[in-house]
């Protein structure tokens, strides 16, 4: 079943697993949508384009809150996965702390452009993980 926003409820419990105060990294997989679907607008833009819009945007957040970006790359095969599944491409994007995920996710200038990402994607998933040890 696609995903492409958290459910309700979903991104709270979530987050009270993931430790406090230590880096996290999470793993984005991303599949596109042919073209972007934006609420009550219809749109030339593909979904890779309207994620780019929302990437160049959402990065500047990133940073902001000591966060980076170590990997971004095209997704060729999936080795081990459900039957039919495929992804475009996949990010780890690593934040100080989910403290500072938060932050970011809450601040109503980064809300403002999450809609491109939405309308970007086809299907996503967003894992958080922190290093073991």
């Amino acid at each position: 079943m696609p995903a492409i926003d958290p459910r309700p409820g979903q991104m709270k419990a979530a987050l009270a697993s993931v430790p406090a105060g230590v880096p996290v990294v999470m793993l984005n997989l991303l599949k596109f949508r042919e073209r972007a679907q934006y609420p009550d607008q219809a749109s030339e833009l593909t979904g890779k384009q309207a994620y780019g819009i929302y990437s160049k945007q959402a990065f500047a957040h990133v940073s902001a809150v000591g966060g980076e970006v170590l990997f971004w790359g095209k997704a060729h095969a999936a080795i081990i996965a459900p039957e039919g599944e495929t992804w475009d491409e996949m990010l780890l994007v690593q934040y100080p702390s989910i403290e500072k995920f938060v932050a970011m996710v809450m601040n109503p200038e980064y809300q403002k452009i999450s809609l491109h990402r939405t309308a970007a994607l086809e299907d996503a998933r967003l894992i958080a993980t922190v290093k073991k040890g």
